[in-house]
């Protein structure tokens, strides 16, 4: 824990599911955990659990797909540290179902903006600070969608999540002359609210996920969390522009 005294993580989209679990375990690795999202009485909540834990955590509110609250927040963050070490491009979502027949440019747009312009502005705005700590990353969330792109009504989440997965690489090969390292994790289906919807409307399509998985459970947060903690970390300090898939082999099913 001590070895990571210290340093600093932003987490985006941090007061629920995923990206609280990730802000949680990088807290006890021995990060200070800055948290990010929209909903400030949850963000308020969360820093106080964390904080009781013995987690130095603070949480600044802001929309990632507004890139001036983006570039103002993130300065904030960067200039009162003094530098980042961590930037985990947590928030995105579905942002909804539509066919492409159907679909709105307005829908078309809000998706791309969670997935993939939220990855851009946030990862922008942090560089400067990123190359002023010692062993920098950035992890960026793409998904299984990514590859098969997306069930019913979910093909322009599909294609956000494969533009984050080109854009990781991108960046890797942007900013490793600075030392920054970046890669992306792939969950499959994690247990969160994200899959409330279709697990209380369409039980039976939610089962076949899970049979589809050859580890024969749903993820949990904290297994993405853990892979997080170790790409952050200088066991992953030689891998950079790689994208792991965490989904106990989703897609393989027996």
């Amino acid at each position: 824990m001590s070895d990571n005294k210290g340093k600093i993580a932003l987490v985006t989209g941090a007061t629920g599911g995923i990206g609280y679990q990730v802000a949680k375990r990088l807290g006890k690795d021995g990060y200070s955990v800055v948290l990010n999202g929209i909903e400030d009485q949850q963000g308020a909540e969360k820093v106080e659990k964390l904080s009781s834990e013995g987690i130095s955590a603070e949480y600044f509110g802001f929309d990632v797909t507004n890139e001036d609250a983006v570039n103002q927040n993130i300065k904030s963050i960067g200039d009162k540290y003094g530098k980042i070490d961590a930037l985990i491009n947590n928030a995105g979502g579905l942002g909804g179902r539509s066919r492409f027949e159907e679909m709105t440019t307005d829908f078309y747009r809000k998706v791309m903006a969670l997935n993939l312009d939220s990855t851009f502005f946030c990862s922008r705005a942090a560089i400067p600070y990123l190359k002023k700590a010692e062993s920098p990353s950035i992890i960026n969330y793409t998904s299984i969608a990514g590859w098969n792109a997306g069930g019913p009504g979910a093909g322009i989440y599909g294609t956000s999540k494969a533009a984050v997965h080109a854009i990781t690489r991108a960046l890797a090969k942007d900013l490793a002359e600075y030392g920054i390292r970046v890669n992306a994790v792939s969950p499959g289906t994690i247990d969160t609210p994200f899959h409330a919807q279709i697990k209380a409307t369409k039980p039976e399509v939610f089962q076949s996920w899970k049979n589809n998985i050859l580890l024969g459970r749903l993820g949990q947060p904290e297994d993405v969390a853990s892979v997080i903690s170790f790409l952050v970390g200088d066991g992953a300090k030689f891998m950079t522009a790689e994208t792991i898939q965490v989904g106990g082999g989703q897609g393989l099913g027996i």
